[in-house]
C-alpha cells in the first residue's frame, strides 16, 4: 500500500511539473506571436471599425448633401429668375420691393428688412438682372466647394443661407412652394453644424454637436407628420386608400416611369397608400425609440423618398427630405461612405481612441462658448416649434407656413388633396387677322416639361425645377382671372418676347411674324394604355378638348389690361421704347 501511494504521488508531481512547463511554453508562445504580430516601423495597420455615438462622418455627408440641394437651387435660380422676376421677368422683383418700400413708409430700414429679408434692399437696383445673376453664381460656386471638399465653416454656410433667403423673400408667386422654407430650415442648422472660422473636415476642436444632430431629426419628424396628417384630414381618398389611383397621372409634373406605374393593379395602389401612412404617421416616432430603431426611421424615410423621385418630378424636394434623415445614421453606420485607410475615416477612428484613452484635451473657452451656442440652438428650436405643433394638433391644419419672417421653423405638408382629372392649359396663335375665321391655323406652343404635345414622352428632370410648368399645373385648375400671370405671357407670347420664350421648349412662330392672336385652351389629359392603338402610334397621352381657357387676345386689345396693372405693354418690353 505504501508502495502504490508512493508511486501515486511521484506520478502527481510529474503532472504538475508537466503543466507549469505547458503554461510556461503557452506565455512564451503567446510573447512571441504577440511579437510577430506587432505592428513593424513604417507600416500601416487597418482602422478598427468606428465606435457608435459619434457624428463626424455624419457631419460631411450632411454638409456635402446640403450643398447639394443649394447648387441645384441656386442653378434653377440662375437660368429662370431673370425671366421670373427680373428687369423684364413677369413679376419684377424691382416691382416687388418698391411695393414693400411704400407699405413701410417710403423708407429702405429695419422694417422693410423684416417685411422682406434680402440683401437686394443694399444693392444697386439700376440693373437687377446682374444682382440676380451675382446672388446665384456665388451660391453656386459655394456650394460646389461644398459638395466637393466636404468642408464648410459658419462664414460659407451663413453667406450661402443668405444668399438663398434673399431670392426667396423677393421671388413672389414663383417662390411660394414647401420646399424653399424647407431649405432655408435645413440650411439655418447646418450653419451650426460648422466651426466658425476652420475649413476642416474634421475640425477636432469643433466636435459635431449633439443638440444640432437632434435639430435635423425633428425637422423630418415634423415634415413627415406634417405630411401624414394633411392627408388624413384633408382628400377622402387617403381615407379609403384610393389617391394613388389617380396621383401619377395627376401630379404635377409626371415622368415616364409614372406612366406605367399608373397603371398598376388595384391591390398594389391600396398597398401604396397604406405604406404611405405608415412611413408618415408611424415610423417618425421610432426617432425616439434608441440608435437601431432611429437608424431604420432613417432608412426607411430615405428608401420612400428615393420611391418618390423615380416616380415623378417633384423638384427638388425628396432629395432636400433626405437629408435629415441622414441625421439618424452615426459614424459606425456610415463608415461604409469613406476609405479605410487616411483621410476623414482615420481621424475619426483617432480621436475615438484618444478618448477612450482618456487622452482628451481640455475644452478651451471658446469650445465652452460653443456650447452655450449649441444649447441656444436648442432652445431656440424649441420655442419656434411650439406654434409649429400646435399647428400639427389643430383640426384645421395649415401646411408650407412660416411663423417668423426667417423661416427657421416651418409646417409642411404635400397633396392634402388629390386632382382626379388632369387639365392642361395650352397656349396656341394664330397669324391671321380673325381669330372667329374657321379656316384660321392656331398653332400651339409647348412647354419644356409640362403635358402638351400628346406624342411626347414625359420628361426626366428631378431634382432640377422649371418653376413656370409647375405654376401651369396650378393655374389649369383655377380660371385666369385668378392667374392673371397667364394673361401676361399671351401679350409678351403676342411679341415674341425673348424672356418668356426661353422658358418654353417650342415656339412655332420662331422665325417668323409674331402672331397676331393668342388664346388659351383647355383640355383634359389622360395617360393612354399601354399596348393600345394610341400608344402604338406613339401617344403618351389622349386629350379631349373642355372649352376656351382665355378667348383670344391681341396686343392692342391688351393695353389697357396691362395699363391697369402697372405692366409694361409687351410690344414696348421688346422694343426697349416707353410707353407714351
Amino acid at each position: 500500500m505504501a508502495a502504490t501511494a508512493d508511486s501515486w504521488e511521484s506520478s502527481a508531481r510529474r503532472r504538475r511539473v508537466d503543466s507549469r512547463k505547458t503554461q510556461s511554453k503557452c506565455v512564451n508562445s503567446s510573447e512571441e506571436h504577440g511579437a510577430d504580430s506587432a505592428e513593424a516601423p513604417g507600416e500601416e495597420r487597418a482602422p478598427r471599425g468606428l465606435r457608435t455615438g459619434t457624428y463626424w462622418l455624419t457631419r460631411i455627408v450632411l454638409l456635402r448633401c446640403v450643398a447639394f440641394i443649394y447648387l441645384v437651387a441656386f442653378s434653377v435660380a440662375y437660368n429662370q429668375n431673370k425671366q421670373l422676376i427680373g428687369e423684364r421677368g413677369l413679376m419684377p422683383c424691382k416691382n416687388y420691393l418698391n411695393s414693400v418700400k411704400r407699405y413701410v413708409g417710403g423708407r429702405i430700414g429695419m422694417a422693410a428688412f423684416a417685411y422682406t429679408p434680402s440683401i437686394l434692399w443694399f444693392l444697386d437696383w439700376s440693373d437687377m438682372d446682374a444682382n440676380l445673376d451675382g446672388i446665384a453664381l456665388m451660391g453656386m460656386a459655394l456650394s460646389a466647394f461644398v459638395l466637393v471638399t466636404g468642408m464648410a465653416n459658419m462664414v460659407v454656410m451663413v453667406t450661402l443661407w443668405v444668399l438663398y433667403h434673399s431670392l426667396v423673400s423677393v421671388g413672389q408667386l414663383w417662390y411660394s412652394f414647401g420646399w424653399e422654407s424647407q431649405l432655408l430650415e435645413t440650411g439655418f442648422l447646418a450653419i451650426f453644424l460648422c466651426p466658425v472660422w476652420t475649413v476642416s473636415q474634421v475640425p477636432r476642436r469643433c466636435p459635431p454637436s449633439l443638440v444640432c444632430i437632434w435639430t435635423f431629426r425633428w425637422l423630418i419628424v415634423r415634415i413627415m407628420l406634417g405630411a401624414g396628417l394633411i392627408k388624413i384630414r384633408g382628400d377622402k381618398c387617403w381615407r379609403d386608400l384610393t389617391c394613388m389611383d389617380y396621383h401619377y397621372e395627376t401630379q404635377p409634373v409626371p415622368n415616364p416611369l409614372s406612366y406605367y406605374m399608373h397603371r398598376s393593379p388595384w391591390w398594389f395602389h391600396r398597398l401604396e397608400t397604406l405604406s404611405n401612412h405608415l412611413v408618415e404617421l408611424i415610423f417618425p416616432f421610432f426617432t425616439f425609440l434608441g440608435r437601431r430603431m432611429c437608424m431604420f426611421n432613417g432608412a426607411t424615410q430615405m428608401l420612400f423618398q428615393v420611391v418618390l423621385i423615380v416616380s415623378g418630378n417633384l423638384s427638388f424636394l425628396n432629395w432636400l427630405t433626405i437629408v435629415p434623415s441622414l441625421a439618424c445614421f452615426d459614424d459606425a453606420s456610415l463608415a461604409f461612405l469613406f476609405y479605410s485607410r487616411g483621410g476623414a475615416k482615420k481621424a475619426v477612428l483617432e480621436i475615438q481612441n484618444e478618448d477612450s484613452a482618456g487622452r482628451t484635451a481640455k475644452p478651451t473657452k471658446g469650445m465652452l462658448m460653443r456650447r452655450v451656442v449649441n444649447i441656444s440652438l436648442g432652445l431656440l428650436i424649441g420655442c419656434l416649434s411650439v406654434p409649429v405643433v400646435m399647428n400639427l394638433l389643430s383640426s384645421k391644419q395649415v401646411m408650407n407656413t412660416s411663423f417668423d419672417p426667417l423661416r427657421i421653423v416651418n409646417t409642411y405638408g404635400a397633396f392634402g388633396s388629390i386632382t382626379k382629372e388632369r387639365t392642361e392649359v395650352i397656349f396656341q396663335g394664330t397669324l391671321s387677322r380673325d381669330p372667329k375665321d374657321p379656316q384660321a391655323l392656331w398653332e400651339e406652343y409647348h412647354f419644356l416639361c409640362k403635358p402638351g404635345d400628346p406624342h411626347r414622352r414625359p420628361c426626366l428632370i428631378s431634382p432640377y425645377h422649371y418653376r413656370l410648368d409647375w405654376l401651369m399645373w396650378f393655374a389649369a385648375f383655377q380660371t385666369y382671372e385668378q392667374s392673371e400671370w397667364v394673361i401676361h405671357i399671351a401679350g409678351r407670347l403676342l411679341s415674341n418676347d425673348s424672356a418668356v420664350l426661353s422658358l418654353l421648349d417650342h415656339n412655332p412662330f420662331q422665325g417668323r411674324e409674331t402672331p397676331g392672336w393668342v388664346r388659351g385652351e383647355h383640355f383634359l389629359y389622360k395617360f393612354s394604355q399601354p399596348g393600345s392603338a394610341s400608344a402604338a402610334q406613339g401617344k403618351w397621352w389622349l386629350r379631349k378638348r373642355i372649352g376656351a381657357y382665355f378667348p383670344p387676345v391681341d396686343l392692342e386689345g391688351l393695353r389697357g389690361y396691362f395699363k391697369s396693372r402697372s405692366w409694361p405693354h409687351p410690344h414696348t418690353a421688346a422694343s426697349g421704347r416707353e410707353e407714351p
